[in-house]
């Protein structure tokens, strides 16, 4: 085999390998991250908050609920999931089941929805990520209330552009939700719809979308949230070291697409998520995650 056979066949072996990689291990891999928040709690104490996102739950990932319930065992007070939840037509009550331990002992929930949660997923091909935007193609429609019931059956409250108020252990917590901007459909709120009432007490002012997009975040900036929370990037689900994310699937900032970071003197956070679409069942330099915020 001549110099140049060798080292073509090594490529191709390196390339099946990380493929292999990537769809058999990787995307099963689920990490569990800790991240300390400083300074955004208003008056003293600390509040723990569950970040998931992005289940793309589909029935018989046991590996992936089972994950889910090892999370139920954590020291958290508020579990807070940004959207794509379901991952096909029939996962409602799988999608409920599996999210129900993580507000056992009276434990609140917030809930914002994604695209995924109302559409199911449709083939398509990933160099479509790297083209200019054009009008999103959407599956079949999903049993969201059904879901959204059997949630609220286990003290999950969901947002859809608009904001609540509720107890945790630290105190009041003011929560604005925005529906999901990678929809076509989605009229953006004002700052007032999704400000919530004028507390005076509040200890936390929370904003969340499922996907990240500037108009998004500044709207709920412009509310007066302190923290704001998102999903939907997967991290970029296939990172290369040390260059990070490709694309981000939508127009945050690549650097911004997985963890803390400042935006406009706010903390986000944005989940990498647990899942994946049916049709892209893989991840690379990515692990699927949840997080544990330590606000203090």
């Amino acid at each position: 085999m001549s110099p140049a056979m060798r080292v073509t066949a090594a490529v191709l072996a390196a390339g099946v390998g990380c493929v292999a990689y990537g769809t058999f291990v990787e995307r099963r891999w689920y990490a569990l991250r800790r991240v300390t928040v400083p300074g955004v709690l208003r008056g003293g104490g600390r509040l723990r908050i569950l970040h998931v996102s992005d289940v793309h739950l589909v029935p018989g990932q046991d590996h992936r609920v089972r994950f889910l319930e090892e999370l139920s065992g954590e020291d958290h007070d508020l579990v807070v999931a940004t959207g794509d939840l379901m991952g096909a037509a029939e996962a409602a009550d799988a999608t409920v089941a599996a999210l129900a331990p993580l507000t056992r002992e009276g434990r609140p929930g917030l809930v914002v929805l994604g695209s995924n949660d109302l559409y199911g997923p449709v083939v398509k091909s990933p160099l479509s990520y790297f083209l200019p935007p054009r009008r999103r193609a959407h599956g079949a429609r999903l049993d969201t209330q059904r879901m959204i019931d059997g949630l609220a059956a286990h003290g999950y409250r969901t947002l859809c552009n608009e904001a609540v108020t509720l107890d945790t252990p630290a105190g009041t917590v003011v929560a604005g939700g925005i529906d999901d901007p990678h929809l076509d459909t989605t009229v953006m709120p004002t700052a007032d719809e999704v400000a919530g009432p004028p507390v005076d007490d509040a200890v936390l002012r929370l904003g969340l979308v499922h996907a990240p997009y500037l108009e998004a975040l500044d709207v709920l900036v412009e509310a007066g949230h302190d923290l704001l929370m998102a999903g939907h990037t997967h991290g970029g689900q296939v990172r290369l070291p040390p260059i990070g994310a490709l694309v981000g699937n939508c127009d945050l900032p690549l650097d911004q697409v997985r963890g803390l970071s400042r935006y406009r003197d706010r903390w986000l956070h944005v989940s990498a998520g647990l899942g994946h679409s049916r049709y892209a069942p893989f991840r690379f330099a990515c692990r699927p995650e949840a997080t544990i915020l330590d606000l203090t």
